[in-house]
């Protein structure tokens, strides 16, 4: 039964520490707010890494899943806060630029670039290519 306790315990604190370093890596360099909007109109926030590449602000998604990526896909139009300015655009993603902003987005965020894509890997992530209209 110990023994038993001790795996456990063992593997809550690795999960933990994998958590946490996720947090962490996450968290690193800069990152953006990007808001879209869902079917019903409702804003949703969600925190991004982001990289200026070929004139360009982009950003880039896990996955196909990805909600946020739902979202932006039905609305395009969406908000960034980026260093204290709120930007409107509209996100095209462009799936052709997936080697070039991989890595864009490892020679940006490096060790933790490294550590999500250690867990997710990269192979389908989806970048997204910010449009700012002309003012």
């Amino acid at each position: 039964m110990r023994m038993l306790v001790r795996i456990v315990a063992v593997l809550l604190a690795a999960l933990v520490a994998i958590a946490a370093g996720s947090m962490l890596a996450s968290e690193s360099g800069e990152v953006v707010v990007l808001r879209t909007t869902d079917a019903a109109g409702v804003p949703h926030e969600t925190r991004l890494w982001v990289v200026d590449e070929a004139g360009h602000t982009w950003l880039r998604a896990g996955n196909e899943d990805s909600g946020w990526l739902a979202r932006l896909r039905e609305h395009p139009d969406v908000t960034v806060i980026r260093k204290g300015q709120t930007l409107r655009a509209r996100a095209v993603p462009e799936v052709a630029a997936r080697e070039r902003i991989n890595e864009r987005m490892r020679e940006e965020y490096g060790w933790a670039d490294a550590y999500i894509g250690f867990f997710f890997g990269r192979d389908d992530a989806v970048p997204i290519r910010l449009e700012v209209p002309e003012t």
